[in-house]
């Protein structure tokens, strides 16, 4: 039998998940989270054999998820079943460790199928996004996405710059070598694609 962890803040979609994947013969969800640092604990108390887990979620985001789950309970592999389909989530799920991406619009059958393979050490990734992903390199650093990061959230220069510990020439230089390499006038387009891409 396979240990199931669900983690999904939107509570008709984690219970019909959770019905739906427990009427497989070999599958037993032992846990729902709502939350990313539910998921967290409940994962380290429940010790599941795979976790699927949302991208967007409070207090930890899927993603955080996917890493701590890597670093301490290395044994629980890991599914990110999203509605995005970004391939720059992508790329940061596979870093940060997962075993499987998958969309929400993937049949029940389906995502089965990848619990199981996942379960027996495969990666299960969606074919459409891992070859955009392939093919499409982040080219900000890690730097200047710490930056737009800050920028996302409407501050100033000089707030951008007292939170990161930099000058606010050093983060003007940031956001224009950011704009540049992105092709855009404004820090606000940047934030758009960045954010489009999956890479925020």
């Amino acid at each position: 039998m396979i240990k199931l962890l669900i983690a999904e803040d939107q509570v008709l979609v984690c219970e019909a998940l959770a019905s739906l994947l427990n009427m497989e013969d070999d599958l037993d969800v032992v846990g729902t989270a709502r939350d990313g640092e539910e998921a967290v604990n409940l994962a380290l108390s429940l010790r599941p054999d795979v976790a699927l887990v949302d991208i967007e979620m409070p207090k930890l985001s899927g993603l955080d998820v996917v890493q701590v789950l890597q670093n301490q309970l290395p044994q629980c592999r890991t599914i990110v079943l999203t509605t995005f389909a970004r391939p720059g989530y992508l790329q940061r799920a596979v870093k940060s460790g997962a075993s499987g991406y998958l969309l929400k619009d993937a049949q029940v059958e389906e995502l089965a199928d990848a619990i199981r393979r996942v379960y027996h050490g495969e990666k299960v990734l969606n074919p459409a996004l891992m070859m955009e992903a392939w093919s499409m390199d982040n080219p900000l650093s890690k730097r200047e996405l710490d930056v737009l990061r800050l920028a996302a959230r409407g501050l100033s220069t000089r707030d951008i710059a007292a939170q990161s510990y930099l000058s606010e020439g050093t983060v003007r230089n940031y956001l224009s070598e950011i704009m540049s390499k992105l092709n855009v006038q404004t820090r606000q387009e940047a934030v758009k694609i960045a954010t489009e891409k999956g890479w925020l």
